[in-house]
């Protein structure tokens, strides 16, 4: 009975058999499992975070940069081709864009299960950036077809700066001395491309079609911009708690609805001629599409200064578009107003990146 007992008591100090090693082994392993399934990541212990298999893959230096360039180069061709579409309403192509956009998104949300209605906390902030997101897109491609693409290109590029200024008004965001200068450079930029009759008398040179239609687009372009800075501020209230496929798809649904509405109303529908406009419009929504998910993954590996920065090249390929597609030379007044606006909408960015770094 004690040889039996001190046999019992000396068990545990005794060499492990391999039965014993391997579900030692096995319970560890379900136990990383475990941290790995509750979203902890990898285990704490040395021996787990030694492992090769455990290291994040390091990501390419100049990917989040190269993906902006690609976003602006597809928004620069896509600009290029509502221009060249002749006889369709803006509205009708926004439509068309939101119905494909919509299509895109169905199954992402479905793969990202995160429902079609999102947290109710947050669903006016989603309706609201919606409606607003859809009528920067119609602002932006009346504008694009009532004046030259470059001038509209360059007034929609100044929602930087009324971002900072909205983000002040109702996020209480810090407002400091360089806002309100950048804000009064974008200011002049617009003024030199519009060029109104009271300042610059008849000097209306390099205006497309007739002056009429250049202010129209001035003013469509100018309120794009700042229905375009509403929109992120709204994203910004709304921040990571919201995923960015809810956000694109009520943009989409509400775009698409509203779009409707309007059109009909106007009874602006038309049906695009069969080959080269319907092909057109197709890939309208794609480069809509396909510019959005590069600048949203952009944002995602690189800082939101540098990625700003890198979208300056939208303008430069909206003066050499206009130019090479269109045989249309921009004007000093558009190169001045351009340059305003570039430097504004640079210095918020150049800013608040410094302002970043300082921060980390």
């Amino acid at each position: 009975m004690s040889g039996r007992r001190r046999g019992f008591i000396c068990e545990p100090t005794a060499t492990a058999t391999p039965t014993t090693k391997k579900k030692k082994k096995k319970a560890r392993g379900s136990d990383e499992e475990n941290v790995r399934g509750s979203g902890g990541g990898e285990p704490a212990s040395p021996e787990g975070s030694a492992r090769p298999g455990a290291e994040k893959p390091k990501s390419c230096p100049g990917l989040g940069l190269f993906f902006a360039f690609l976003s602006t180069v597809f928004f620069s061709i896509m600009a290029v081709l509502v221009k060249s579409i002749q006889g369709i309403h803006a509205i009708e192509i926004s439509a068309i864009r939101c119905f494909f956009q919509m299509l895109f998104v169905v199954p992402l949300l479905i793969y990202h299960k995160t429902g079609f209605l999102g947290p109710r906390d947050k669903r006016i902030y989603l309706v609201l950036r919606g409606f607003i997101g859809g009528n920067a897109m119609i602002l932006l491609f009346y504008s694009v077809q009532q004046m030259p693409i470059a001038d509209a290109t360059v007034i929609m590029f100044s929602n930087p700066v009324f971002t900072s200024l909205l983000a002040w008004i109702f996020l209480k965001e810090r407002c400091t001395i360089w806002d309100c200068v950048f804000t009064v450079f974008t200011l002049t930029g617009v003024i030199l491309i519009a060029r109104p009759p009271f300042l610059f008398g008849d000097n209306i040179g390099g205006i497309e079609s007739n002056y009429t239609n250049h202010i129209k687009g001035t003013f469509a372009a100018f309120a794009g911009a700042i229905a375009a800075a509403c929109t992120f501020v709204i994203l910004r209230k709304m921040g990571k708690s919201v995923h960015y496929c809810l956000s694109v798809w009520y943009y989409a649904v509400i775009g698409l609805i509203e779009c409707i509405i309007v059109v009909s109303v106007l009874g602006e529908w038309k049906l695009p001629f069969c080959g080269r406009d319907r092909w057109m419009l197709v890939l309208i929504a794609v480069l809509g599409i396909a510019g959005q998910t590069f600048l949203t993954k952009a944002l995602q590996i690189e800082k939101a200064g540098p990625v700003a920065l890198m979208r300056t090249v939208d303008v430069l390929l909206a003066f050499t578009f206009q130019f090479f597609f269109f045989n249309r030379a921009p004007t000093w007044w558009s190169l001045g107003g351009a340059l305003c606006v570039v430097l504004s909408t640079s210095g918020v960015a150049a800013r608040k990146w410094y302002t970043t770094s300082r921060k980390s």
